[in-house]
């Protein structure tokens, strides 16, 4: 409830509902119940041999595991989404002075809200400010230009630059592409390659013959804040590396919680020593120890699995005591 009331955005409140109505334990329902069926299985194999239930075989069993380990391992992953949906994210616009960062940040804003000139190193203090993207809060952070600093106000400012680049989720290294790349352009991009990050090249419309920009593994893009040809593609791509291109997730559930990260973790954890232990052909009764420890951290977010579950999913699939 505490989500839905904080929400910033349509999209967070719409996640922060399903979350409500148990979107993720619908999600996670289906997935426990495989991992249900496989013990009730091999409860059956043990405790109605005479019935002539026969013992479920070893590669049989890790298929189950790895259907079950699949499922878990996707969920997983949803968590660096969710936590951005849940949290939010902070996006750093760094460069050199007067590469167009400033004009860039007021593209991104939709409004003048940094000050543009062009007299280089003008923004000397972060200026920061919240916007939707893809219904996800972003807090777009303009910085100092980073270059030797000509007095002490710009070399704080240049300080405070670095600080949030470091502190960063995301970071635009904006390049000048009206002349050759610097050794300053070629220092931040190798201090962004290590994290999420785009390289846009900026004042595209007075594209210079000399610029190139040096091979990186960061994605690229092009822009004019002047014009603001490339700022569609910009927000596309920011959205594309948080993961928020798709809705597919979202409406099935997602993770958003580190406690709910925990727990699946922990259930795959387990899954792995079961799988461990029929590779090394361990009898069924420690077998599904395991099993029981994989199911406890799902019945956390889904509710509990009784006995009388198991059995009643056991006396379903087999003719036992007929």
């Amino acid at each position: 409830m505490r989500d839905l009331i904080e929400s910033q955005t349509l999209f967070q409140a719409k996640v922060a509902a399903q979350q409500l109505e148990g979107a993720l334990s619908k999600r996670l329902q289906p997935i426990k119940q495989k991992l249900v069926e496989l013990v009730a299985l091999l409860e059956a194999g043990i405790d109605f041999a005479e019935d002539d239930v026969s013992v479920l075989p070893g590669d049989q069993i890790l298929k189950h595991i790895a259907e079950v380990s699949a499922l878990l391992n996707q969920l997983v992953d949803s968590f660096s989404y969710g936590k951005i949906v849940h949290e939010g994210l902070t996006l750093a616009i760094v460069g050199r002075p007067n590469v167009g960062k400033s004009s860039l940040f007021n593209r991104l804003v939709e409004r003048e809200r940094a000050i543009v000139t062009a007299t280089p190193g003008t923004t000397r203090d972060l200026v920061s400010e919240t916007v939707a993207l893809g219904g996800i809060p972003v807090r777009l952070v303009d910085t100092a230009g980073i270059r030797r600093a000509l007095d002490e106000a710009e070399s704080i400012g240049i300080r405070k630059s670095m600080e949030a680049l470091a502190d960063a989720d995301m970071v635009l290294v904006v390049l000048d592409a009206s002349q050759p790349v610097s050794s300053e352009d070629e220092e931040l991009l190798e201090q962004a390659a290590h994290r999420p990050a785009i390289a846009v090249e900026n004042k595209t419309d007075i594209l210079s013959s000399q610029f190139s920009v040096p091979s990186s593994r960061l994605r690229r893009v092009q822009t004019s804040a002047t014009s603001g040809a490339g700022i569609a593609e910009l927000r596309s791509e920011i959205l594309r590396q948080i993961g928020g291109d798709s809705g597919v997730q979202v409406e099935s559930g997602l993770l958003t919680s580190v406690r709910h990260q925990g727990l699946v973790r922990d259930s795959l954890v387990a899954l792995a020593a079961a799988n461990h232990a029929v590779g090394n052909k361990v009898p069924h009764e420690m077998l599904l120890l395991d099993l029981y420890n994989a199911l406890r951290p799902l019945d956390e977010i889904t509710g509990a699995t009784t006995t009388d579950d198991i059995l009643n999913l056991i006396f379903s699939t087999f003719c036992i005591g007929k």
